[in-house]
């Protein structure tokens, strides 16, 4: 497409100011939505990891504004909204002023039974302008295992209740019973219905906001404003695909098991095709879905695929439905890419982020130089969760990051969530104060970052101690035995490492995805993976190694044996160095 004819594709914006000023009030209220979300949130999950998203849907359906969130949400909320108004239209019943909608099934547009979606229609003078959108991971949602999000479930019925798309309320009036079914089948009722409030609340604020905004615009021109907004995005996306080569790519990594087959690796494949300003992400190729609860729904592996392919092109364009419309995403019904029922998808989060990294894999063969190591594989999920003494439920949920690989131009970062999560880290004081649990470690892995001219995030270790009589713990890891990749000649980075050390003081060695008791006194350890490396070890500054040997993140034998460098008296021994990096590349 040339200049002209993109132009005359694209919004025809007479006042370029108010067309600004108009984009970010209404990204601010997705943002404000989010903000909300924090400051009423009762669980940890929300008001300390942040596993939510906000968002301003259009009145068809369509992104229009995206929250300060989860990239893993980056498409999940319009295929749900479009998934649900359909199931109204279907059912015959229209959509109020006032109702708000709920769902988290799978199987109807959602993710994972603990995402639970709320939609509020936003009304101007009787007529629908758009929605306000909100999904949380909520802690508990029923199901076999405390945090409903077992590994090892399955089949759907097993991880919880399922909500197919329903009216929360109606006209402005709650249903007083769907609200306590839903209380009734979980673990912690007033946490789901306090976490409920927040979503609701920064629901009701949207809607504040918008009505404020189509007001003063007028109901027609706020509609053509979002439209504008839309041809904006996908402007901007199409040009920066029309800056990358043509051609077809090909990456393959694969999951170290289903927590079922233990030892019995997944492969995820995924090709890339660039043709002028179209791309095509396709998952064909990738496994059947499996027995274990790890299985993907389409929105969250559009989400991975979505991020990949923006997180390269990094064109500025507004996360909005005008993005999805550049890239096309196939992934065949029926494989972990796409599972269909009854597959348990509890734990999907680890395939959406092993893909994640997979399509990353597949943008660095089409645009090297572009594209970060593979970090730690995705947050590890850990659940603990029982009854105290007298009898009152207890559930604890973390989402423990690490480290991402090394960038073309610069190390990788320790201690930081994924580019797909987003999220944040629980404090110690906080796990501690709130639950029956001593976090014994928290630490940095000496050691461990994968080698390159750039290495990548070391690894990071969590120990929790439990203190009440006994709980079940549930687990969902990877990259034990499929390292994190590194790029250009670095280095792949360190395994993850399950190891549980009992009260009596005997230690075993784990696998990374199940779930088992815990009973009082036994240290749960666990060491998620480092990031993989970028370009030639050798090649990296001398200094740089000595100063990660002062910080004891390299050792004295990896500075020498991999690096080159070679360390004494705390100083780099020049003449000694020139020989052994002489040595090392002829070897």
């Amino acid at each position: 497409m040339s200049n002209s004819e993109r132009n005359e594709a694209g919004p025809a914006i007479a006042d370029p100011i108010a067309f600004q000023l108009f984009r970010h009030a209404i990204i601010g209220i997705a943002n404000e939505m989010a903000l909300t979300i924090f400051r009423t949130a009762y669980s940890g999950v929300l008001k300390s990891i942040m596993d939510y998203s906000t968002a301003i849907c259009d009145r068809e359906g369509r992104l229009a504004a995206q929250g300060l969130s989860l990239p893993g949400h980056l498409c999940s909320i319009p295929i749900a909204l479009k998934a649900t108004l359909a199931r109204m239209e279907a059912a015959g019943d229209r959509i109020a002023e006032g109702d708000v909608l709920v769902m988290n099934d799978p199987y109807s547009g959602g993710m994972h039974l603990p995402d639970i979606f709320t939609f509020k229609p936003i009304f101007v003078e009787g007529e629908i302008v758009a929605y306000a959108a909100a999904v949380c991971h909520h802690t508990d949602v029923g199901g076999r295992v405390a945090g409903s999000n077992a590994s090892d479930s399955t089949e759907i019925f097993q991880e919880g209740i399922r909500i197919p798309p329903l009216k929360l309320f109606r006209a402005g009036q709650i249903d007083t019973t769907l609200m306590e079914m839903l209380k009734s089948n979980v673990r912690i009722p007033e946490r789901l219905e306090g976490d409920l409030r927040g979503q609701l609340a920064a629901c009701r604020l949207a809607e504040i906001g918008i009505q404020a905004l189509a007001t003063r615009q007028g109901t027609k021109r706020f509609v053509e404003l979002i439209d504008d907004m839309l041809a904006y995005s996908e402007i901007l996306t199409r040009a920066a695909i029309a800056e990358l080569p043509d051609g077809d790519v090909t990456f393959t990594d694969y999951i170290d098991d289903d927590g079922i087959d233990v030892g019995t690796p997944i492969p995820l494949v995924c090709s890339i095709r660039k043709s002028g300003e179209q791309l095509c992400v396709d998952w064909t190729g990738t496994a059947p879905q499996v027995k274990g609860a790890i299985n993907n729904t389409f929105s969250y592996t559009a989400a991975a695929s979505y991020t990949a392919v923006k997180t390269v092109l990094a064109d500025g364009a507004p996360n909005n439905d005008g993005v999805f419309r550049a890239i096309e995403v196939i992934a065949p019904s029926g494989t972990i890419a796409n599972a269909v029922m009854p597959a348990a998808c509890a734990a999907r989060g680890l395939t959406g982020f092993r893909m994640a990294d997979c399509a990353f894999g597949a943008m660095a063969r089409l645009a090297p130089g572009r594209v970060m190591a593979c970090g730690d594989g995705g947050n590890t999920n850990v659940s603990i969760g029982g009854w105290t003494r007298d009898r009152k439920p207890f559930i604890f949920v973390d989402f423990v990051s690490a480290a991402w690989g090394a960038r073309p131009w610069k190390d990788g970062l320790e201690g930081n969530t994924t580019i797909f999560a987003n999220m944040a880290s629980y404090s110690i004081e906080t796990v501690e104060s709130e639950n029956p649990l001593v976090v014994t470690a928290n630490e940095f892995v000496d050691d461990t970052a994968g080698a390159g001219k750039f290495r990548g995030g070391t690894a990071m270790r969590r120990d929790w101690m439990l203190l009440e009589d006994e709980a079940t713990l549930s687990v969902r890891a990877d990259r034990q035995s499929h390292r994190p990749f590194g790029l250009a000649g670095g280095h792949d980075g360190a395994p993850g490492r399950n190891i549980m050390v009992g009260a009596d003081g005997t230690t075993r060695t784990l696998v990374s995805k199940f779930t088992m008791a815990m009973c009082k006194g036994d240290v749960f350890t666990h060491h998620l993976p480092s990031g993989g490396g970028y370009g030639d070890p050798l090649e990296r500054d001398p200094n740089a190694v000595l100063e990660d040997w002062l910080d004891d993140y390299v050792s004295t034998e990896t500075a020498r044996d991999v690096y080159g460098i070679v360390i004494a008296d705390g100083r780099i021994d020049t003449e000694a160095t020139q020989a052994r990096r002489a040595e090392l590349s002829a070897a």
